[in-house]
């Protein structure tokens, strides 16, 4: 029975989020078993040229050595990827794709300057970043020390990160992250709505025939993102509020 509530609660979860938090996991996994190796998966300029194209993808699925690093990766990249998924990209899942592209791209053209091996990090703190961008009046509270709101949580994290291990490493990661959830942030709900903006990414029709489902306009109901996955949530100290009462006196 509870081996059924398991499964039926992981097809519950919106479908992006399911296939690349699980990507993630088994690939971190397969390398603590010694079942592949990271030198398989690294982002290299020279051997991608060469065939081997899947570095490209793999780049983005190894988190390191299994700890707490890997759990605190982990948490982050399922919660924010999810919010996301059911907040302002629900119904929405070709152009959630759409932003994972722009998001790999845009890392992958980075990394050929500044020499990153593995850009799963930076691809959370990216999911982070759109997050708190879209709701910039939301409460926090960081391990019971930190009070502030979530668009400065990006930049918490990264100086945990620095905290957690590599000084210079750490920082470019998680700087290109900021960058790429930047930008897709301001050509998609800045520049647009400037004089004279317009919107400059577009999801190709094949994905949206693919992806997307007209939605139930007598049912359909866009839930915001803050309220996905529950009121609050808690990584062992870390805390994450949602605070309401700001909300709704923001919009009075």
């Amino acid at each position: 029975m509870a081996f059924q509530t398991l499964v039926q609660g992981f097809y519950e979860i919106p479908v992006v989020t399911r296939i690349y938090t699980t990507a993630c996991v088994c690939t971190t996994f397969a390398v603590h078993l010694d079942l592949i190796s990271p030198f398989q998966l690294y982002f290299n300029p020279t051997l991608i040229l060469q065939g081997q194209i899947w570095r490209l993808i793999t780049t983005f699925l190894f988190f390191g050595t299994i700890g707490f690093s890997f759990l605190f990766n982990m948490i982050f990249t399922y919660r924010y990827c999810r919010m996301l998924e059911e907040g302002s990209f629900r119904g929405k899942t070709a152009d959630f794709i759409m932003m994972f592209v722009f998001g790999a791209v845009f890392m992958i053209i980075f990394a050929f300057f500044i020499n990153l091996l593995f850009l799963g990090q930076a691809f959370t703190i990216m999911l982070v970043y759109i997050w708190s961008r879209r709701n910039p009046f939301l409460r926090m509270n960081f391990f019971g020390l930190l009070n502030f709101q979530a668009p400065y949580l990006p930049w918490v994290l990264l100086a945990f990160s620095v905290i957690l291990g590599d000084i210079s490493n750490a920082i470019y990661i998680d700087l290109v992250g900021i960058g790429a959830g930047h930008v897709y942030w301001f050509l998609e709900d800045v520049f647009p709505n400037q004089p004279n903006g317009k919107k400059l990414l577009k999801t190709p029709q094949f994905l949206r025939n693919i992806f997307d489902e007209p939605p139930d306009t007598d049912d359909y109901v866009v839930l915001p993102e803050d309220r996905a996955g529950g009121a609050a949530f808690v990584w062992g100290n870390a805390n994450v509020a949602n605070n309401n009462n700001d909300n709704n006196q923001q919009n009075q």
